[in-house]
């Protein structure tokens, strides 16, 4: 009888198995942290999750299928701390982007460590169907969030619409460069100066409406 009840209490094996795939996912994240391209090796990542190489062949397809679902789960993880900072900004468009720069620059984003998981991603990107399908998924995800600001920002303005998209993509490429220039020099200058230096670009661009 105490053993029947056990079973009953023991999680669904679907459940097992999200889990168990789920972990090899952040062990592939912790692989290559820790090794950088080395880490992208089945043997590492397992010895990283403490299973066998088999596991992971159970779970995944290949290596790349694993990879691009490391680099959506890292970026999802990454991009929700900063969409739950916008959410928690009071309702006005301007302080939902000053909310946005400051959580670009600050922690968990604010790590070599990431630096380096990104650098391993982006190499794969031209040469993985896999990665490249993600990266037009979160990277398309992520313009859109701040054009979607920006558009706010010139409603409430008054300002003109146009160009958004690309307004976006300038204001990305700003931030990708700010933030790659600090994870590779954080002596340079201080997160705080990077975040005044995004507030400068949207002000500019709002007198220009």
């Amino acid at each position: 009888m105490a053993a029947t009840r056990s079973a009953r209490k023991r999680p669904p094996v679907r459940q097992i198995a999200e889990d168990r795939r789920q972990a090899l996912i952040e062990a592939a994240i912790s692989s290559l942290k820790r090794h950088g391209h080395e880490g992208l090796s089945v043997r590492r990542i397992a010895e990283q999750a403490g299973v066998s190489i088999g596991l992971i062949n159970h779970h995944f397809p290949n290596k790349n299928a694993l990879i691009a679902e490391a680099y959506r789960y890292f970026n999802n993880r990454l991009i929700g701390g900063i969409t739950e900072a916008v959410a928690r900004a009071p309702a006005s468009p301007r302080a939902r982007l000053s909310a946005f720069f400051e959580a670009s620059f600050s922690p968990p984003n604010l790590d070599p460590d990431v630096l380096t998981v990104w650098i391993v991603f982006w190499s794969m990107q031209r040469h993985s169907k896999e990665i490249q399908a993600v990266h037009r998924e979160t990277r398309g995800g992520h313009v859109e969030l701040v054009r979607d600001m920006l558009a706010d920002l010139a409603k409430e303005s008054g300002g003109s619409k146009l160009k958004l998209r690309l307004r976006a993509i300038g204001l990305n490429a700003m931030l990708d460069g700010l933030w790659l220039e600090w994870c590779l020099d954080p002596e340079d200058f201080r997160p705080a100066e990077a975040v005044a230096l995004c507030e400068s670009w949207v002000d500019k661009l709002s007198e220009s409406a």
